[in-house]
């Protein structure tokens, strides 16, 4: 019997950020690994999530990725404000670059993305799962983003990603008061997709695995499609998916997918 567990392999990206890859499954797991501080964003974690999402992005072996946390508590509570306390508005503005690698780098993974939502995820921590594709939470989950409490405005894509879920005045009511959502309530209002009673990890890694029993070079095309046709008028965004399709249209995986049906057979993508 096949151990499955020799199908994975680890890489860490600093002291707090851990890459898990399995080959079986093609699917991703970026692990935030600081349960002590729950996960709080310092120069060297954003870093960790930015390069670690850097490596993803080169992997054209993965198909999904999720992002998790080894807090109990927390999935991630945001900008480490005791680091911040200590520095000089020169070194606030230097951080500045590296923070915003790492936002942007699970924004712009080139994968289908799941968010685990575990606990608190509270400004930075809102905006790393907001930049997933899709969110899952569990029954203890709280999200928020309280930036105005201390002076500043959600800077990890939260102003831009949070209207586009839930829509614009409702997620001005939430920036403006910075009051914490339930899990239950952001379900209501599609902050996030589905609620799970278990293990949510658990959970995002399963759907992570049936998203990636599909064409790589589909999934990818897809992705772009939704992202870039998004806010463009209608006819434009239907150029932007035609565009996308051409890219699939004559594939290798489109090729063997449509084999496949035929001959009533899983697909064997070559994902090219």
């Amino acid at each position: 019997m096949v151990n499955p567990n020799d199908s994975v392999s680890e890489e860490r990206f600093g002291e707090w950020i851990l890459l898990r890859r399995d080959a079986r499954t093609h699917v991703a797991e970026i692990v935030m690994d600081r349960p002590g501080a729950m996960n709080a964003v310092s120069t060297e974690f954003a870093f960790g999530v930015s390069e670690a999402c850097a490596a993803l992005a080169e992997d054209r072996s993965v198909r999904a990725a999720v992002l998790t946390s080894t807090s109990d508590r927390a999935f991630c509570v945001g900008a480490d404000l005791k680091e911040r306390n200590s520095f000089t508005d020169e070194q606030l503005a230097n951080q500045r670059p590296y923070a915003r690698a790492a936002y942007t780098g699970v924004l712009d993974l080139p994968v289908p993305s799941v968010a685990a939502v575990g606990g608190y995820a509270l400004g930075g921590g809102a905006e790393l799962a907001l930049s997933c594709d899709l969110i899952l939470a569990g029954p203890r989950a709280e999200l928020a983003l309280p930036e105005v409490s201390v002076g500043v405005i959600p800077g990890g894509g939260g102003t831009q990603l949070l209207p586009r879920r839930v829509g614009a005045a409702r997620a001005a009511e939430l920036v403006f008061t910075a009051r914490r959502v339930g899990a239950e309530e952001a379900l209501g209002m599609g902050l996030v997709d589905r609620l799970v009673e278990g293990d949510e990890r658990a959970e995002a890694l399963a759907l992570a695995g049936r998203i990636a029993a599909h064409s790589p070079v589909a999934l990818r095309a897809a992705k772009r499609a939704l992202r870039s046709g998004w806010g463009r008028e209608l006819h434009e965004g239907l150029d932007v998916e035609d565009a996308e399709w051409r890219t699939v249209a004559f594939s290798g995986d489109r090729a063997e997918g449509v084999a496949a049906f035929n001959e009533k057979r899983k697909p064997e993508w070559p994902g090219e």
